[in-house]
């Protein structure tokens, strides 16, 4: 039927090129089906179909994968087949490529395709000379069948094609894009001489008529390295066409349908990939290698000398009413007031020794935790409850209002703070709600003599007295009721009065002991 097809489309006065677009084929294949007759043409299938093929064992694989994944291309099938089978025997990118089209053809798969964009080619640099970086995002499966996005970092060699890929399950940062460039610089073993990037929002803040303004990230770790810079204009892609192929290389062929298990797993997985298919096939552009053109430019590389790249960066987070912040599940405290202070949003810096360090737009210090495992849950550091919207002065003038005489008050709360001088504030702060919860004039003025007599300069053991002469003032102490009598004369009032007569003890205990020497006798 194609053959018929490829004929009838030719004498309709299709083009070879036009006819290969339609029938999904390639167009040597039309090519060779308009030169062969249809007794040609049936002789050539009957020698295809008892030509023995090298990849035969793998045809079950193969068809199984091109039924699931309809849009698979040869390279990445070949990639497959050399991942789950370490037996697969020695066979070039074209064997491969004509055994996956036989099992299309022979199972009626046809191929699912996508417009591509062409490049137009460009002068072959000098080893060393250039190097090109771009990002990608995929969504990849994981095994309870949701989806993970991955974001991942790329520089390809210009002359040898040579390549680096690392993911990380976050979007890049200033912070982690020069960490990444440091991964690539140490996996090449050397520094080009020029890089080419777009004009990213992790790299470059402003263009202003061809200036480029760096972030401040970006301008420190470029300052330290001795490469120069090349961005290209915006939405210009097709400049550092040379990458972006590799980000769909990277897309379409390690990536695709494959599973997320962890970040970790995941560039192990890269690295040998890099190792067995993008460095090390043939490239089809320039019909070399990558590994082994990498053998004559990495003399000519810059050297590489490691650079720690420390983590400074912060990340802002909103404060909430109740003065607490959320960061990975879990609910962390500001101190008491920093909402009421106009303070919507912080930055958190996440440490190395697994705390948090929470600032404000300012730069000040306001807290630092230690980060839950757990999720869920609230994280108070009690320092935080304090009340800093005012001063202690203010809290001290506040305290004093509550006594009748605010001069001897306050004497007895510099006594307090001369005690406690970082925790003077807590101890006002007790007395407060103390005397709010009382709110009685006459106990508070008679606690704080008691206190000052006896030297009490503690805000708990203010408490603790005042409980005491509190509850003395409500205490009502009374009489014993009268015996109401059922008559009201005389006679009765005297019968009140008499009195039980009573026996002393020891009539009853000498009867008791003359009964117990009977008893012997007996």
């Amino acid at each position: 039927m194609m053959y018929h097809e490829v004929h009838k489309l030719q004498r309709l006065g299709f083009s070879k090129a036009k006819i290969a677009r339609y029938l999904v084929m390639d167009k040597r294949t039309v090519k060779k089906f308009l030169k062969m007759s249809e007794a040609d043409f049936e002789a050539y299938l009957i020698k295809q179909d008892f030509r023995p093929k090298i990849l035969e064992p793998y045809e079950e694989f193969v068809k199984n994968k091109l039924t699931q994944f309809e849009d698979t291309s040869a390279a990445q099938m070949f990639d497959w087949l050399k991942e789950y089978h370490p037996d697969l025997p020695p066979v070039s990118v074209r064997t491969a490529y004509n055994f996956v089209m036989y099992v299309r053809q022979k199972y009626n798969i046809p191929i699912v395709t996508d417009d591509t964009r062409t490049y137009f080619p460009v002068e072959e640099l000098p080893y060393g000379d250039q190097a090109q970086v771009d990002f990608g995002q995929y969504n990849m499966r994981t095994p309870d069948q949701r989806r993970k996005k991955v974001h991942f970092f790329t520089m390809v060699l210009s002359r040898s094609r040579m390549k680096y890929v690392w993911f990380l399950d976050a979007p890049f940062t200033a912070q982690t894009m020069c960490q990444a460039h440091e991964n690539a610089f140490d996996f090449f073993e050397g520094i080009p001489n020029t890089m080419v990037y777009d004009q990213d929002t992790v790299m470059v803040v402003d263009e202003n008529i061809g200036d480029i303004i760096l972030t401040d990230t970006f301008r420190k770790y470029t300052s330290s390295r001795s490469f120069q810079m090349h961005f290209c204009r915006k939405s210009d892609p097709e400049s550092k066409g040379k990458v972006e192929n590799v980000v769909k290389y990277v897309k379409n062929n390690f990536l695709y349908n494959r599973v997320f298990y962890e970040l970790e797993t995941l560039n192990t997985e890269v690295l040998a990939w890099l190792g067995r298919t993008a460095n090390h096939l043939q490239h089809n552009y320039t019909k070399k290698q990558p590994d082994s053109e990498f053998v004559f430019e990495r003399p000519c590389l810059k050297p590489y000398t490691p650079l720690a790249i420390k983590n400074n960066e912060q990340k802002e987070y909103a404060v909430r009413k109740n003065n607490q912040v959320a960061y990975h599940s879990n609910f962390y405290s500001v101190p008491e007031g920093t909402y009421q202070q106009g303070i919507w949003t912080v930055n958190i810096k996440n440490n190395q020794d697994n705390t948090i360090d929470i600032f404000d737009k300012a730069g000040q210090l306001l807290g630092n935790h230690t980060i839950s495992l757990e999720k869920g849950k609230t994280i108070i550091n009690n320092n935080h409850k304090r009340d800093r919207s005012k001063s202690i002065t203010q809290m001290m003038e506040t305290t004093a209002s509550y006594f009748s005489n605010p001069d001897v008050a306050e004497n007895y709360l510099q006594q307090i703070k001369k005690a406690y001088p970082r925790y003077c504030r807590d101890h006002l702060q007790h007395m407060i709600n103390t005397l709010k919860r009382e709110n009685n004039l006459s106990v508070a003025n008679k606690t704080l003599r008691f206190c000052i007599e006896n030297e009490l300069f503690n805000a708990h053991e203010f408490e603790q007295v005042l409980h005491v002469f509190s509850a003395e003032a409500v205490e009502v102490v009374k009489a014993p009721d009268k015996i109401k009598l059922l008559g009201g004369d005389s006679t009765f009032s005297a019968k009140a009065e008499v009195a039980p007569q009573k026996s002393d003890i020891e009539t009853y205990e000498n009867i008791l002991i003359t009964k117990n020497e009977t008893n012997d006798e007996d």
